[in-house]
Protein backbone atom coordinates (compact mmCIF):
# COMPACT_ATOMS: atom_id res chain seq x y z
CA UNK A 1 0.00 0.00 0.00
CA UNK A 2 2.81 2.40 0.89
CA UNK A 3 4.58 1.92 -2.46
CA UNK A 4 1.29 2.43 -4.30
CA UNK A 5 0.74 5.74 -2.51
CA UNK A 6 4.29 6.84 -3.27
CA UNK A 7 3.77 5.93 -6.93
CA UNK A 8 0.45 7.79 -7.02
CA UNK A 9 1.73 10.97 -5.40
CA UNK A 10 4.93 10.98 -7.45
CA UNK A 11 3.29 10.46 -10.83
CA UNK A 12 0.39 12.80 -10.07
CA UNK A 13 2.87 15.41 -8.87
CA UNK A 14 4.85 15.07 -12.09
CA UNK A 15 1.73 15.45 -14.22
CA UNK A 16 0.52 18.42 -12.16
CA UNK A 17 3.85 20.25 -12.23
CA UNK A 18 4.25 19.56 -15.94
CA UNK A 19 0.72 20.79 -16.75
CA UNK A 20 1.12 23.98 -14.72
CA UNK A 21 4.50 24.73 -16.30
CA UNK A 22 3.27 23.98 -19.82
CA UNK A 23 0.03 25.93 -19.24
CA UNK A 24 1.96 29.09 -18.41
CA UNK A 25 4.24 28.55 -21.40
CA UNK A 26 1.21 27.97 -23.62
CA UNK A 27 -0.41 31.18 -22.44
CA UNK A 28 2.64 33.44 -22.26
CA UNK A 29 5.38 32.36 -24.69
CA UNK A 30 5.22 33.63 -28.27
CA UNK A 31 7.07 30.50 -29.45
CA UNK A 32 4.08 28.38 -28.48
CA UNK A 33 1.84 30.52 -30.67
CA UNK A 34 4.15 29.77 -33.60
CA UNK A 35 4.19 26.07 -32.70
CA UNK A 36 0.38 25.92 -32.57
CA UNK A 37 0.21 27.61 -35.97
CA UNK A 38 2.68 25.01 -37.26
CA UNK A 39 0.30 22.29 -36.06
CA UNK A 40 -2.62 24.03 -37.77
CA UNK A 41 -4.45 25.24 -34.66
CA UNK A 42 -5.96 28.72 -34.30
CA UNK A 43 -4.68 31.05 -31.58
CA UNK A 44 -7.85 30.86 -29.49
CA UNK A 45 -7.27 27.10 -29.15
CA UNK A 46 -3.86 27.79 -27.58
CA UNK A 47 -5.53 29.94 -24.92
CA UNK A 48 -8.26 27.36 -24.34
CA UNK A 49 -5.70 24.57 -23.95
CA UNK A 50 -3.60 26.63 -21.53
CA UNK A 51 -6.57 27.35 -19.27
CA UNK A 52 -7.76 23.74 -19.49
CA UNK A 53 -4.37 22.46 -18.37
CA UNK A 54 -4.52 24.64 -15.25
CA UNK A 55 -8.05 23.51 -14.41
CA UNK A 56 -7.15 19.85 -14.99
CA UNK A 57 -4.08 20.15 -12.75
CA UNK A 58 -6.34 21.31 -9.91
CA UNK A 59 -9.00 18.66 -10.63
CA UNK A 60 -6.43 15.84 -10.29
CA UNK A 61 -6.08 16.66 -6.59
CA UNK A 62 -9.74 17.14 -5.72
CA UNK A 63 -11.49 14.34 -3.80
CA UNK A 64 -14.49 14.58 -6.17
CA UNK A 65 -14.43 11.44 -8.33
CA UNK A 66 -16.18 12.99 -11.35
CA UNK A 67 -13.79 15.94 -11.52
CA UNK A 68 -10.69 13.80 -10.97
CA UNK A 69 -11.68 11.29 -13.65
CA UNK A 70 -12.62 14.11 -16.03
CA UNK A 71 -9.10 15.47 -15.66
CA UNK A 72 -7.58 12.04 -16.34
CA UNK A 73 -9.73 11.61 -19.45
CA UNK A 74 -9.02 15.14 -20.67
CA UNK A 75 -5.28 14.80 -20.21
CA UNK A 76 -5.26 11.38 -21.90
CA UNK A 77 -7.06 12.82 -24.93
CA UNK A 78 -4.76 15.85 -24.95
CA UNK A 79 -1.55 13.77 -24.83
CA UNK A 80 -2.72 11.38 -27.54
CA UNK A 81 -3.94 14.27 -29.70
CA UNK A 82 -0.64 16.12 -29.28
CA UNK A 83 1.27 13.06 -30.49
CA UNK A 84 -1.07 12.66 -33.44
CA UNK A 85 -0.82 16.35 -34.36
CA UNK A 86 2.99 16.24 -34.33
CA UNK A 87 2.96 13.04 -36.38
CA UNK A 88 0.57 14.48 -38.97
CA UNK A 89 2.73 17.53 -39.67
CA UNK A 90 5.89 15.41 -39.93
CA UNK A 91 7.61 16.55 -36.75
CA UNK A 92 10.59 14.55 -35.41
CA UNK A 93 9.94 11.29 -33.60
CA UNK A 94 10.94 12.86 -30.27
CA UNK A 95 8.03 15.30 -30.43
CA UNK A 96 5.63 12.53 -31.43
CA UNK A 97 6.65 10.24 -28.55
CA UNK A 98 6.67 12.98 -25.90
CA UNK A 99 2.88 12.84 -25.70
CA UNK A 100 2.99 9.07 -25.32
CA UNK A 101 5.54 9.34 -22.50
CA UNK A 102 3.30 11.80 -20.66
CA UNK A 103 0.37 9.48 -21.31
CA UNK A 104 2.28 6.57 -19.74
CA UNK A 105 2.97 8.62 -16.59
CA UNK A 106 -0.71 9.61 -16.48
CA UNK A 107 -1.80 5.97 -16.77
CA UNK A 108 0.49 4.96 -13.90
CA UNK A 109 -1.04 7.75 -11.80
CA UNK A 110 -4.57 6.61 -12.65
CA UNK A 111 -3.89 2.92 -12.01
CA UNK A 112 -2.19 3.61 -8.68
CA UNK A 113 -5.08 5.88 -7.65
CA UNK A 114 -7.55 3.12 -8.55
CA UNK A 115 -5.59 0.62 -6.44
CA UNK A 116 -5.67 2.98 -3.46
CA UNK A 117 -9.43 3.41 -3.84
CA UNK A 118 -9.96 -0.38 -4.01
CA UNK A 119 -8.10 -0.84 -0.74
CA UNK A 120 -10.21 1.82 0.98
Amino acid sequence: MKSTKITYYTTTGIITAMMIFIAFETLLKPEVKVSMEHLGFPDYFRIEIGITKLIGAVFLWLPVRLLKESAYIGFAIMFASASLAHYMVGDPVGKVFTGFIFLAVLIVSYVSHSKIQEIK
